[in-house]
């Protein structure tokens, strides 16, 4: 029966999984993307080069699952209130940053897919699409709260409720990478609040407000 007809081999090891990209990460803190190769990927994770390249066509694939996996760390916890979630996920997308081999490998990925297309389609799909997840979260309990409006019904919610996740993906994702990689300074919990009270206030937060001129 077709139906009953099923691949044979040897299943994929979760352990070489592990093993291959932790070694994946460290080969790049240590050499550098230039000197990268599968070969010595292999040799580092104690596993045959075939066994690479079942897995992936080629290096950039294995380091772009390299980096996913450290970003799938990320958690949500509920901190009681949309401020404190915003805040504490800000707190831990930094201190995932300053890992060096988090840096290291992020900044190689990301600097090899400004000329590379395929690339730029792995790391969307296997980083930025599945770190979203987040932000559904954070907008849902909110929603649980009180604290946000619900999505409006049918397509055109889910159309809205879309397009507001890519944004505040891109806000928060976009000022934590710059704050840590390229101007370098420390996310600290005062920058991470202000940082919140932008993103939920926006820019006329706790400004000055005009004294109303007196008539002549």
């Amino acid at each position: 029966m077709a139906g009953s007809r099923r691949r044979t081999g040897r299943p994929r090891s979760a352990a070489a999984d592990r093993a291959i990209l932790d070694a994946t990460r460290s080969a790049l803190v240590e050499l550098g993307w230039g000197r990268l190769t599968m070969g010595d990927v292999a040799l580092r994770a104690g596993v045959a080069k075939t066994t690479l390249y079942r897995r992936w066509s080629n290096k950039n694939e294995m380091v772009v699952d390299a980096v996913a996996v450290l970003f799938d760390e990320l958690e949500l916890p509920d901190r009681g209130s949309l401020r404190a979630d915003v805040e504490g996920v800000v707190l831990s997308f930094a201190e995932l940053l300053e890992r060096p081999e988090t840096k290291t490998a992020l900044m190689a990925v990301v600097a090899e897919a400004t000329h590379d297309e395929a690339l730029r389609a792995r790391i969307r799909a296997a980083i930025v699409e599945r770190q979203k997840r987040l932000v559904v979260e954070g907008r849902r309990r909110a929603q649980a709260r009180g604290e946000l409006p619900p999505d409006p019904p049918g397509p055109r919610g889910a159309a809205e409720a879309a397009r507001a996740v890519d944004l505040v993906f891109d806000v928060i994702a976009g000022a934590v990478l710059h704050r840590c990689l390229v101007s370098a300074e420390r996310v600290t919990p005062v920058w991470a609040e202000s940082l919140t009270t932008l993103l939920l206030h926006g820019l006329t937060a706790g400004a000055p407000q005009p004294v109303p001129s007196r008539p002549s």
